[in-house]
């Protein structure tokens, strides 16, 4: 793709655009989309859909390069997001479409590199539901193995230019599984938990989804994987208690409240909000292999009676 400043101008300004459109709407439904949320976005009155439903590479009528690229939904509750689809240098990968390197597609994700845009990629996190994760930039093509290397930020992509792979394989071991986490596996743990358990805490039943968050029972410190099982959709304020022990999850899982906060005497929310789950049991997801692993709940669990 040449360099027409005036058709370059106007990638740049329909992503700019695209991007505060999906913060906007990110915020508003809790971080989890559909189609037809990102179906509503427009520029200059033109209707530009950001995701195709169908196919994997979104290339816009108007536009000369790729803006967005899509990963499918995985149905099982013990899959790690991308696992698959890092490399040993700590970089993503995105497929090719098929095999044929001419294929519009694939030459829309090149110009897209060529031109260094950013993108979106929309990461399937349930049927028909997506996290957005923007702005990406595609660093390199490896065509042997029919693929673009994927960067989360603009300094991934220098590293890759200014050091070369083998380098950036030394240097990534640094601050590549940061960034992974905190841009990739975190989000999509979070929306894959709270779609799970039907967007509600699984101890109140609050349906706020701006206020839920999935709560790791083994943390990610510890080994914990961003797997359902792993998880547990709970509202902010059950979340902190969780997290500092003043709540417990036996394996059996029913909740418990530490001693001391029982015998507190502080008000309405104390009582409500935490000394009335004290015996409760998780509102748990439908599909059994989404609940909470015994196992994990056990050791969880053993740290909380420790804490009390």
């Amino acid at each position: 793709m040449s360099r027409d400043w005036a058709a370059y101008e106007t990638e740049i300004q329909v992503r700019t655009a695209a991007f505060a459109f999906l913060d906007s709407l990110v915020t508003r439904l809790g971080g989890i989309v559909r189609y037809e949320d990102v179906a509503q976005f427009e520029y200059m009155g033109d209707r530009m859909s950001l995701l195709d439903p169908q196919r994997g590479i979104r290339k816009p009528r108007q536009l000369g390069a790729a803006l967005s690229i899509r990963t499918v939904h995985s149905p099982d509750p013990y899959t790690r997001p991308y696992a698959d689809d890092i490399g040993t240098d700590g970089y993503l990968r995105y497929k090719w479409r098929g095999t044929d390197p001419n294929h519009p597609d694939n030459r829309a994700l090149r110009d897209a590199m060529t031109l260094q845009l950013p993108l979106i990629w929309f990461q399937g996190v349930g049927p028909g539901a997506y996290v957005p994760i923007y702005p990406v930039w595609l660093a390199a093509e490896e065509a042997l193995q029919h693929e673009f290397v994927v960067a989360l930020n603009e300094a991934q992509v220098a590293d890759w230019n200014a050091s070369g792979r083998r380098q950036v394989a030394e240097e990534s071991a640094r601050y590549e599984p940061g960034i992974v986490n905190q841009r990739l596996h975190q989000p999509v743990f979070r929306a894959r938990v709270i779609l799970a358990y039907e967007r509600q805490c699984a101890l109140c039943r609050l349906r706020h989804v701006e206020l839920l968050d999935a709560a790791h029972i083994r943390g990610d410190a510890e080994g914990g994987q961003p797997v359902i099982p792993n998880g547990i959709a709970m509202c902010k304020i059950h979340h902190a208690a969780f997290d500092t022990n003043i709540i417990g999850v036996r394996p059996d899982y029913v909740v418990q409240v530490r001693g001391d906060v029982l015998d507190e005497t502080d008000g309405p929310v104390l009582t409500h909000a935490l000394q009335e789950l004290h015996g409760a049991r998780l509102h748990l997801p439908a599909a059994a292999a989404a609940r909470p692993d015994t196992q994990l709940l056990e050791e969880r669990y053993t740290r909380f009676l420790r804490a009390s």
